[in-house]
């Protein structure tokens, strides 16, 4: 199993918008036909009434014909959408930092900055399941802030290089304004937060999510860490070699987050 901390693998922004461009014209159409309709396409719901929101989706591969398809593909979009606005952040948290954000919480504030971002965590290291499915790991977690200072957030799962696809699990939008008690949740009604009965778990330190508050607890806990640690993040480019050996590197530049004293 790797926990693989060295670079940014592909991310599902890359797998969204596989040609170079596509991201930004649907930006502007998005934001001009919102400005049309009266609709605030920096929510979710708003975001998926729009016209252009259903052509982009589809011209998707496969989706031309599928009535589910504006429900499965549309809440990708839309943090695509915000991703790209926010100039593509990408933040790879470390092993040890993911550990560390788990355990408990940082003294920092968890104020989102950027205004949008992925949140890439350690290879295989969070698993999580829908009902009746088999456990996927958790790739990572998309957010963005609107500016009525709601936190929209999206899980990605399965990204996996022997198969095409991943899974996005939307979350309900929450206002900023209790990322604060986001710190300490009790997330789950029994068990443990981040607890897993996965096998070999206990051995390699694997987590899983079951509930949204355990989400919402890793990215405010991530957030506060930033704020109070600043000499924990370094800015690096993509590797020059992106069909390196291990998983495919991401083309975007990334922002490594590490545990630091």
């Amino acid at each position: 199993m790797s926990l693989h901390d060295a670079y940014a693998r592909t991310t599902p922004y890359e797998l969204a918008f596989p040609e170079q461009g596509r991201a930004g014209p649907l930006a502007e159409a998005v934001r001009i036909e919102g400005a049309a309709r009266g609709v605030d396409p920096e929510t979710l719901d708003g975001f998926m009434t729009l016209g252009a929101v259903e052509t982009f989706v589809r011209s998707l591969a496969d989706s031309e014909h599928d009535p589910a398809a504006l429900r499965r593909f549309g809440p990708l979009a839309f943090h695509g959408v915000r991703f790209h606005e926010a100039d593509q952040p990408v933040f790879l948290v470390s092993t040890h930092v993911a550990r560390y954000l788990v355990e408990g919480a940082p003294s920092g504030q968890p104020r989102p900055n950027p205004s949008a971002g992925y949140l890439q965590l350690p290879q295989h290291l969070f698993w999580t399941a829908a009902a009746g499915d088999a456990p996927e790991s958790i790739d990572g977690i998309f957010w963005c802030a609107s500016r009525a200072r709601v936190l929209h957030t999206l899980v990605v799962t399965g990204v996996r290089p022997d198969r095409p696809g991943l899974g996005i699990v939307p979350l309900p939008a929450a206002p900023i304004e209790d990322a604060s008690t986001w710190l300490e949740l009790d997330a789950r009604e029994e068990g443990g937060d981040f607890s897993t009965d996965l096998p070999g778990s206990d051995i390699d330190g694997l987590y899983g999510v079951e509930t949204p508050g355990e989400v919402f607890m890793l990215l405010a806990r991530f957030f506060a860490y930033v704020e109070s640690a600043p000499h924990a993040t370094q800015r690096f480019q993509p590797p020059a070699d992106l069909d390196r050996e291990g998983p495919r590197a991401s083309a975007l530049p990334f922002t490594r987050v590490s545990l630091v004293a």
